[in-house]
């Protein structure tokens, strides 16, 4: 009697769904990043994304942590 090889269709199984898993992320993260009907890409004509308040080269300094955290 002939045998399934299992093994080999187990590995084509997980291969499609980590195939559609991958799609459907890259799906997700498409529609994230495309802007949606009402919103203007960039509304200031601002395409570099630097603040005007900010100075070329300035770093920008991050929050300060809380007391309890120090």
């Amino acid at each position: 009697m002939a045998r399934n090889n299992f093994s080999y269709e187990k590995r084509q199984r997980e291969l499609e769904k980590k195939r559609k898993a991958e799609e459907k992320a890259k799906r997700k993260l498409e529609a994230k990043n495309a802007p949606t009907e009402g919103e203007a890409v960039q509304p200031d004509g601002d395409a570099d994304g630097v603040e005007e308040g900010a100075a070329e080269g300035e770093a920008r300094s991050p929050a300060a942590a809380p007391s309890s955290l120090a």
